[in-house]
Formats: C-alpha cells, structure tokens, sequence
C-alpha cells in the first residue's frame, strides 16, 4: 500500500479508515425485533468524485456542500491536490453531520512529477488519468495491490489514441506512467466500456479541455451501469458543458469552458441499499431523509426493485420509508443498469422464502472483486445454494448458519454480509473496515439503527426516531 500523500492534517481520516485487519472479525448484530429507524445518509461518492474533477478543471473556485468523507473521496482529493488544485475544509453550511464542506480552488497550472494513490477507489483510477494528461510532467498512477488487477487497458489505451504518452511497461494495468505535457489533443476514439462505464465517464468529464474535445464511441456489444453516465452528463450540463449524444454509445464534447458552480452532493443512495434491504429482512421500517425526487444516482431504483421482494415503499417530503412485510419473496430482476446494488439484493434472496435470478451483472466480476464468485461462496459457505451464471447468480434460498464472511477489501461484500447477519446468528464480518471505502462510520450507523436510537460520536445525527 502507497503512503497516504496529504500534505494538511485536516484529511487523517483517510489514514483513519484504511481497510485493516488488525482488529479481528466484527460479529454482525442479529435483529432481535423488526427495525424501526430513520438512517441519515453522508454525501454520494459517485457524485462527490464527479464534482472534485471538474472542479479542479473549472474557470474558477467551487465549494461542495455535504460531500462524501470517505477513502474514495479522500483519494480523489490526494490525487488532485498532487496535481496542484487547493482544496480546503471549511465549515458545513448545514448541521456539517458528517463532516466539513470543501472549498476547491483550481491550480493556474496543473503540475505532475508526482505519484497518485488511487488506494481501492475505481473511480480515481479511471477519472483521474486524463486529468493528469492535462498537467505538465509525469505522473505515476498506483494503487492498492488489491487493486492492481482492475482494468485499466480500455483508459491507458483511449488517452494514447488522443495523443497522451503513457508508460505501462506492456501491463496494461496499474501501476502505469501518465507524461503530461499540460495539454491533450483529443479527437476520436472509440472504446470497449463493457467492463466498466467508468471508462466513458473519466474521459467525458475532462473532455472540454481537450484542444479538439472529444468524439468518443462506445464499440461493446452491452454499456453497463448507463445511470452512472448519465450522472457524469447531467453533472457537465449544471457546469455549463454540453455533451451530444446523437445516438446510444455516442457522445461529442466540443472544446468549452467548464464553468464554476457551487454544489450539495446529494445522499448517496447506494449506501442507501443495507439499510432499505434491513427493514426487508426484518419486516421493520427504515426510513432515508433527503431522498431526490430527480436523480440520476443508481441507488434510486431500489424504490423499484424492493417491492419486487415483497415490500412496501413511499416517498413523502423527500422521505424514502421501505416497510418489510414479514414475508420475503424472491424475484428475477435485470440488473444491467444497477449492477452495484447486486450484493445486498443477493443476501436479501438468500434470506427469501422463493428462488432468486439476478442477470445483466457479469461486468461485477471486474469490481473490487469478482463479487459473482464472491457472493457465491461466502453464501454457500453459510450453507446457502448459488448458481453462478453467465452474467448473474441464481439463488435458491436453503437453512442458513453462522460463519465466517469474507471481505474480499470490497465494502459492499461486507454491508451483504451484516444483512445475512440480521436474520442469521453467528455471522461474522472479515475486514469490516472496508466500508470506510464509501461510509466510513458503517458499523456504528448499523449498531445504531437497530438499537432505535443514539448516535456516533463523529456525527450529530441521531437514528430510531419513527415517523
């Protein structure tokens, strides 16, 4: 693991809530009575992440309202500062629950000759490539050796395409050299983003810069995650870039300014997912403040997806309440577009009283695991039965157990396994820490929301108050 390169004491919280071992397994609390709880969530890292590049590419400073604090966010801050930009904490404009604004002030010129640890974050090694194309020098790009192994080939092989050097030593793979010239030329390039939409979304986010901006054409024969790029287009048009988008797996960014706009980063609503699938598998009621009534967040469709399972879910005064009925049905679920909600879905139908099909997720083999493989054996080795398909698991619920759940330094690995643990006594969680990934105060907010009340020492929320 790279050293932690902050440069100011305010960011120790990434080198709080690095994923550690050290602490032995964390036993996943079981549901003694249906839940009853209203869950405050900290800021979305998709949005966050998104927000910090253009920032640092903007015509002038920006601050972001209620932004993640987390390993990812805090890695793409690192990496940025790295490369030049201020950014700096300053007081939150509202209750600050979980943690300061930020204020980012882009650098006159972006500067390399220097190295970025993208730690376990997968949108810092895919976003933040073509930013430092943009600087002027080298600019090692590495990562956790957990990380290693995630692709990178489809953004070292685009940038070369508009005219960026990169040394990678044949890999094709992190860690790999980015030698910045303070420009990039762009043009077209067309890309196989089937493994990842991350890789559409890293080069679209910088493309305004490029000298003849961006015709980027999408060659697969499937574009996972697509909400993640509309994000990324959505977040371009409120800094006042235009993406064309002629015809599905096409976009054009024409060289323009990125304009300066201050922003409250919503909730993010895939962190969103434990907790929602826990009133489910209690048969309680969890209830999320804050819920957009128009986004473009993934985490979004669980409104959809979980009464597919057989619960009931109301939006009130941008309050999301999800209600368990007592009885959990299976169900068969395309998950093309929400790949990421695929683990607490699958501990879900491991909890259901009917069979389970999950489809359209083969690209999760490539996250910060194969989550497909993973899923099935630490389910099956509860005594659970999986089937690994193709493109998805189908899960036929059987008697559960306790046990040992493994990790994988994957956060969403370790949130599916507390959701087995709320029904199944004796589960406990390898590396709970992982969850710093993107909701660093996880086991304190779980313990929390099933005890009704109280709330982490960090934060000024309180959990358990029913609506």
């Amino acid at each position: 693991m790279l050293e932690s390169r902050y440069s100011a004491p305010e960011f120790d919280i990434y080198a709080r809530h690095r994923p550690s071992e050290d602490g032995g397994d964390w036993p996943a609390p079981t549901a003694e009575a249906p839940i009853d709880a209203i869950v405050p969530l900290p800021g979305s890292k998709s949005l966050t992440n998104r927000e910090l590049i253009i920032a640092a590419l903007a015509d002038g400073p920006t601050l972001l309202r209620a932004p993640l604090h987390s390993m990812d966010s805090d890695a793409m801050v690192a990496g940025l500062r790295a490369l030049g930009t201020r950014i700096e904490e300053v007081p939150a404009a509202g209750s600050g629950a979980f943690g300061p604004d930020l204020r980012i002030t882009p650098a006159e010129e972006l500067m390399g000759s220097t190295t970025v640890d993208c730690a376990l974050a997968g949108t810092v090694m895919r976003f933040l490539p073509p930013v430092a194309a943009l600087a002027l020098g080298p600019t090692m790009i590495d990562a956790d050796s957990a990380a290693r192994g995630r692709p990178m080939g489809t953004i070292i092989a685009s940038l070369r395409t508009l005219g960026v050097d990169i040394n990678d030593d044949g890999r094709a793979a992190l860690p790999f050299t980015v030698h910045g010239t303070g420009s990039v030329r762009g043009g077209e390039v067309a890309v196989d983003a089937s493994a990842s939409s991350q890789f559409v979304s890293g080069l679209l986010l910088s493309a305004a810069r490029f000298n003849e901006g961006l015709d980027l054409r999408h060659t697969g024969e499937r574009l996972p995650s697509i909400p993640h790029i509309d994000m990324t287009i959505d977040v371009l048009a409120q800094h006042g870039v235009t993406v064309e988008n002629p015809e599905p797996g096409h976009w054009i960014v024409t060289p323009q300014e990125i304009r300066a706009a201050d922003v409250d980063i919503e909730p993010d609503l895939s962190n969103a997912a434990p907790f929602l699938v826990a009133a489910v598998a209690t048969g309680g009621r969890v209830s999320i403040p804050g819920w957009p009534s128009q986004t473009t967040q993934v985490g979004a469709h669980l409104a959809e997806l979980l009464p597919l399972f057989g619960a009931e879910v109301s939006l009130e005064d941008g309050v999301l309440t999800v209600r368990g009925t007592g009885t959990i049905t299976g169900a068969d679920i395309d998950l093309t577009i929400g790949g990421e909600l695929a683990p607490p879905l699958a501990a879900l139908a491991a909890l259901a009283e009917t069979p389970t099909t999950l489809t359209g997720i083969g690209h999760i083999r490539h996250h910060e695991t194969d989550r497909l493989a993973a899923l099935r054996t630490e389910i099956e080795k509860l005594g659970g039965r999986v089937e690994e398909l193709e493109d998805g698991l189908r899960i036929t619920p059987q008697p559960l157990h306790g046990g040992q759940w493994l990790s994988y330094h994957d956060h969403r690995m370790a949130t599916a396994g507390a959701i087995i643990g709320l029904r199944v006594p004796g589960v406990e969680i390898e590396n709970v820490a992982t969850t710093a990934k993107t909701m660093p105060l996880f086991p304190e907010m779980w313990h929390r929301m099933l005890a009704g009340g109280g709330a982490p020492a960090a934060t000024g929320f309180t959990l358990g108050s029913s609506l």
